[in-house]
C-alpha cells in the first residue's frame, strides 16, 4: 500500500520557519520525483515545489522561491520541506504528493503563520 504521512506543521508567528517531513512507503521512492503542495482555507490545490528523483534539481512555485527548500533522503525514504520567513498568506494545509496534481498525497501537515 503505498503511504504518504506528513509532519512537522504547526503555528509560527511571521517571519518564522518550519520544516515539513514525508514519510513514503509502499513504493521505489527512490525512483520517483515528488513534491509538496498546499491548500489554503477556501482555495484550491496549489503546486508548491518539485525535486527529482536524486534531489538533483528541484523546482518552485513563485511564491516559494527564495523561502523554501525542498530536499529528499532516499535512504530514508523522506521528503523535506524548510519553510523560512513565513507569511500570513502561507497558512495552508501542506501535503506531499507523487506529482503536481496532488496525486497520492498523504493526511497532510497544517502550518498556520500568526501573531
Amino acid at each position: 500500500e503505498v503511504q504518504l504521512v506528513e509532519s512537522g506543521g504547526g503555528l509560527v508567528q511571521p517571519g518564522g520557519s518550519l520544516r515539513l517531513s514525508c514519510a513514503a512507503s509502499g513504493f521505489a521512492f527512490s525512483r520517483y520525483p515528488m513534491t509538496w503542495v498546499r491548500q489554503a482555507p477556501g482555495k484550491g490545490l496549489e503546486w508548491v515545489s518539485e525535486i527529482s528523483s536524486n534531489g538533483g534539481r528541484t523546482y518552485y512555485a513563485d511564491s516559494a522561491k527564495g523561502r523554501f527548500t525542498i530536499s529528499r533522503d532516499n535512504a530514508k525514504n523522506t521528503l523535506y520541506v524548510q519553510l523560512n520567513s513565513l507569511k500570513t498568506e502561507d497558512t495552508a494545509m501542506y501535503y506531499c504528493a507523487r506529482d503536481r496534481t496532488g496525486y497520492g498525497r498523504g493526511q497532510g501537515t497544517q502550518v498556520t503563520v500568526s501573531s
